[in-house]
This record gives C-alpha cells, structure tokens and sequence, in this order.
C-alpha cells in the first residue's frame, strides 16, 4: 500500500500518523489546504507540520495554494454550507487527483480525526472521490483517539490553532463575543 494522507495541520497528524506507524503503514503526508486564512495563519500551520514532518522522518509534500479569492468566491455561495460544498470537497479532490498522478493508490485524510468535523460527509466524499479516481479508501475513524493525540500535540509544543481555518469559522469563533459587545452598544 502506499498511502497518500491529506493533512490539515500538525496537531490532527500526530494521532493519524501514530496509529497508521502502529499498523505497520508509512504514510506520506499531503498539505494542501486553501481554506485557511488569513495567510499567516496559513504559514504558521504549514510551517508547523513542516517542522513536525522533519522531527518525525515521515515523507511529506507541500502543495502550495494560499487560495483566498476562489475560498471566498465559492464559500459566498452558500457560506451556512461552505464546508460540504467546497471546502471537503476541493480538498478531497485534489488529494485524490495527486494521489493518481504520483502512483499511490491508497488516500486518507486526518479531517477524520477532529471531532468538530463533518465525520460522516468526509467518509463519503473520500468514498465518492477514490471511486472517481480508482483508489483506495484507507477509513479509520480517528476520533477515538482526538483527546488524547490533542495532548501529545500540546506536549510537544505545536502550533495549536483556534477555529478551523477559514476566516468565516474564525468568525464563528468569536461569534458569542460579537454578539455581546453589540448588545452592549445597543444599550
């Protein structure tokens, strides 16, 4: 098997990577990413899994497209749904799209890891994508180990990142808070 595993940042890898090492798979990481922002954003968690990559001797490839005109072009669209309509979905793609080009016939990703992810829409765009482009699917359900890959990431001292990338989830973030200070002004 020779697994390509799109990855979103260093801290969702650290479980996913251990877990596939401890089967026995070598996975190549694969950062392509073009939903976050704003762009130091971006760097920091790039050059965060870079490092990480490095520290762990695990081979991994950077597709660099920062991508904030064609986000927010298709995120508008539907921004209540921006992540199944684009954001999974373009990331999916394209992982999937490399995979074929560069010989690996198996793709993963460690959006199945995070448990404030779309669970079961990733499985099934992974599912559709691969069938597209005559992969594997390497299914793991990452989430049983989120707590504690969230600590190894938070002991090794990675960049540990406060909303999901876009700079609408930021928005969401912060969203309570908004609404507060504008009650507040309100009065």
């Amino acid at each position: 098997m020779k697994l390509l595993l799109h990855t979103c940042c260093a801290p969702c890898s650290v479980y996913c990577i251990d877990e596939l090492r401890n089967e026995g798979i070598g996975p190549t990481v694969y950062w392509y990413n073009p939903n976050i922002h704003p762009y130091m954003e971006y760097k920091a968690r790039r050059d965060c899994l870079k490092e990480y990559t490095r520290s762990i001797n695990i081979e991994a490839i950077f597709q660099e497209e920062y991508g904030l005109d064609e986000f927010c072009k298709e995120a508008v669209k539907d921004l209540k749904n921006r992540c199944t309509n684009y954001c999974y979905p373009i990331r999916i793609e394209q992982t999937c799209k490399y995979a074929k080009e560069h010989g690996y016939d198996t793709v993963s990703t460690t959006l199945l890891y995070s448990i404030y992810q779309n669970h079961e829409f990733i499985k099934s765009c992974m599912e559709e994508k691969c069938n597209k482009y005559g992969l594997s699917f390497l299914y793991r359900d990452f989430r049983v180990g989120f707590w504690e890959g969230h600590q190894k990431a938070h002991d090794l001292g990675l960049y540990m990142q406060k909303y999901c990338g876009c700079v609408f989830s930021e928005e969401d973030r912060y969203s309570k808070q908004i609404k507060r200070e504008k009650e507040k002004e309100d009065i």
